[in-house]
């Protein structure tokens, strides 16, 4: 009689992953999520409107009552402000204008090149720490951190003796599960204070989201964190993959034509950056506020800090393109806005979406009620303080296995807890910065991303019958550990009372 095979039972990690990719999968398009919410909304104005709900504003001492959408009144105002909802969204236009200086720099090969160079010259003893910092600073590339630079890092550490699925893992781990830590201002600072401004609004209708207000904290977690992934790499990474026994491919190098648009695009942004230094230098400059001389508060440095940003990108963009000779004529150059633009369909429309829940939400009055009273709720049990902040992460952190996208997530979700963390004395840009590191955290083991499905074709070059669960269990201690540390810093820099950026202090 045949022996039956046995099919290998799985381990509760690789259960539980399968799961969660089951859920999420289950999940609609955020798209769709949004236009079904709509729907919740509508309805749930109805139901709390008939039961009279309602809340006392702490701060005003007003009623805040449930209002009815479903009605006449309702109908008509949607149809009459359906555009402006959508045209008067705070994170559309920062997006878009910020994305033509980014479109533009990754168009024009600006991006690809300067990983390539960079980590290609790189010295042996600091290879890893490099790979590690540029990861984490290859956020604010958008798709050329977490595309780009794994199979690079791949061949380098091998070309100098690693496994090169370490070089995979740990660019991977380090651009996402870093997501929101950097050097520079990026396009995600800007969308998230879009959402954040949003859900401000509905408590002080005069706030003003500045893209910069997380600066100081995920500056220092950036560094914070290359030092908690390069001991995950040295203490689990390089020891579970060993030596690699397979072909060693070519290196691919940095051509001629490609130095040489570096140096164009170097020579370009040490000009621009003189220029702006100089506008703020000196007292009177043209960056600093007219009346106080500040360069941080009210400044036309810190209220144009997009279109400056969108220059940083596209300056060096344009002269890459001109010296690498990827932008010959003024129809490359056309081309290359309208390809990068073009990949923002999706987005815009997800705007459209998210802009109409928003607007119901705010026309509800459900957001101010359910802050309001979970306010109340939170300070009546004591629930404050380093509590709240690590179940709130840690909350966001689970969110987010099953939603990827951080606006999606970011948009249900500010509206709720941003004013409620107002009424417990929190800013937002507190609040933002605790959301960021809950969405930042998982992004390397969740199965919602699809740049996961491309890290596993990577390895497959490398090792043909590696899995998705082998992969995941090589991306968890940095998930793991980047939480601990990360919740640690935040409760650190919380009980010091720190500010988390510009015109970010912890309480209002």
């Amino acid at each position: 009689m045949a022996q039956i095979s046995k099919k290998e039972k799985k381990s509760f990690f690789d259960r539980m992953l399968d799961s969660i990719e089951s859920a999420g999968n289950k999940l609609p398009d955020p798209i769709v999520l949004f236009f079904i919410l709509c729907g919740i909304v509508l309805l749930a104005s109805f139901i709390t409107s008939y039961f009279n709900v309602s809340a006392v504003h702490p701060g005003t001492g007003e009623v805040v009552a449930a209002n009815n959408l479903l009605n006449g009144a309702g109908f008509a105002d949607f149809v009459s402000s359906m555009v402006t909802n959508f045209s008067n969204f705070p994170p559309l236009g920062m997006v878009l204008v910020m994305m033509i200086g980014v479109g533009l720099a990754e168009q024009s090969g600006f991006f690809t090149s300067l990983l390539k160079r960079t980590v290609i010259a790189t010295p042996k003893r600091i290879i890893i720490p490099s790979i590690i910092l540029i990861a984490i600073v290859a956020n604010a590339a958008g798709d050329a951190g977490p595309i780009v630079l794994p199979p690079l890092a791949a061949t380098v550490l091998m070309a100098f003796g690693y496994h090169p699925l370490v070089g995979l893992v740990v660019a991977y781990a380090s651009t996402l599960g870093a997501f929101c830590a950097n050097l520079i201002i990026g396009m995600s600072d800007t969308l998230a204070a879009g959402f954040t401004q949003i859900g401000a609004q509905t408590v002080d209708p005069e706030y003003i989201a500045n893209p910069a207000m997380n600066y100081y904290f995920l500056v220092v977690s950036a560094l914070f964190l290359m030092l908690v992934s390069l001991w995950v790499t040295h203490k689990f990474t390089i020891p579970r993959f060993g030596t690699y026994t397979g072909e060693l491919p070519q290196m691919e190098k940095v051509t001629d034509t490609e130095r040489r648009g570096l140096k164009w695009a170097g020579i370009a942004t040490i000009v621009f950056a003189i220029v702006i230094v100089a506008m703020l230098i000196p007292e009177n400059g043209v960056l600093r506020n007219a009346e106080t001389g500040s360069i941080l508060a009210n400044s036309p440095f810190m209220n144009g800090i997009v279109p400056l940003l969108t220059m940083l990108f596209f300056i060096p963009g344009l002269f890459y393109g001109i010296g690498a000779k990827t932008i010959n004529n003024s129809k490359d150059f056309g081309d290359m806005l309208g390809k990068s633009m073009s990949t923002m369909g999706p987005y815009i429309v997800l705007v459209f979406a998210a802009a109409q829940m928003l607007a119901f939400f705010s026309a509800s009055n459900l957001g101010p009620i359910i802050a309001i009273k979970g306010a109340e709720f939170l300070n009546d049990i004591g629930f404050t303080g380093v509590p709240l902040i690590v179940a709130f992460v840690i909350f966001v952190a689970f969110v987010n296995l099953l939603i990827g996208s951080a606006s999606a997530k970011w948009a249900i979700l500010a509206p709720v807890f941003v004013p409620m963390f107002m009424f417990l004395d929190y800013h937002p840009a507190f609040t933002q910065v605790l959301y960021r590191i809950g969405d930042s955290i998982t992004n390397p083991i969740t199965p919602m991303l699809p740049y996961l499905v491309l890290l596993l074709s990577f390895a497959k070059k490398y090792d043909k019958n590696i899995g998705l669960g082998t992969l995941i269990s090589a991306l968890f201690p940095y998930t793991i550990f980047f939480g601990i540390f990360w919740i640690i810093l935040i409760v650190v820099w919380y009980l010091f009372g720190i500010p988390v950026g510009p015109e970010g202090p912890i309480y209002m």
